[in-house]
């Protein structure tokens, strides 16, 4: 499918919107040009045949006119040889030649009408068509160069994410070795801790238990 569906479209056309929503620039800007230059070629073709009818009712026009003036000259002959009825003859054939002439003329009126038309329509065209060039090298050059910078911002990202990803590992490696020596250092001393506390807490139940029986034994001793 093109681009465009006819001239109307091309000639009415913004390129810059056209660009703007294409997501390969530089691919549209092609198909741009290359719908363009087919569709001058095809405008010109009609133009041709177009002058080619312009110039065939001219020579038709060209006939008639010549008719016309004969059939003027036979009446006047005719009248001047007292044959009435021969001159009246002639007007007619006169008058429908000059019917003719009147119609050829209004085709070859609007002939020219619509030649003007595909003038005006040829030179819009080839105006977009040269517009359209000029931008083909900026867009691909724009469009190489954004590609080119967007690439080495990926690289650089990734190379920069790549490092920092790098840099954490080894700050975690770091902690982890950190955290083992401290690890290490207290390794064997816990259960001694754990041993002093339980220690402690049995001596204060035999502390207590030992005044509870002193003073069970006190009151039982003999006053």
């Amino acid at each position: 499918m093109g681009i465009f569906s006819r001239l109307s479209d091309i000639v009415n056309s913004n390129i810059n919107a056209l660009l703007d929503k294409a997501e390969d620039p530089e691919k549209i800007i092609r198909l741009i040009i290359q719908e363009m230059e087919d569709t001058l070629v095809e405008v010109r073709s009609d133009a041709v045949r177009i002058i080619a009818d312009r110039k065939e009712a001219e020579r038709q026009i060209t006939r008639l006119t010549a008719e016309q003036d004969d059939w003027e000259a036979k009446a006047e002959l005719a009248i001047s040889k007292g044959r009435e009825d021969l001159a009246r003859a002639a007007l007619i054939a006169k008058t429908r030649v000059s019917e003719a002439i009147t119609n050829e003329t209004k085709h070859l009126e609007d002939i020219v009408k619509g030649l003007d038309q595909q003038g005006e329509d040829i030179a819009r065209l080839q105006a977009k068509l040269d517009d359209a060039r000029k931008r083909e090298a900026v867009m691909i050059s724009r469009h190489k160069t954004a590609t080119s910078r967007l690439q080495a911002r990926r690289v650089t990202y990734d190379n920069r994410l790549v490092g920092a990803l790098g840099r954490m590992e080894a700050m975690e490696r770091s902690l982890d070795h950190l955290e083992g020596k401290v690890e290490v250092f207290d390794h064997g001393r816990g259960n001694n801790l754990a041993d002093e506390i339980a220690a402690l807490q049995t001596d204060h139940a035999v502390d207590e238990e030992l005044a509870r029986m002193k003073e069970k034994l006190s009151t039982k001793a003999p006053n």
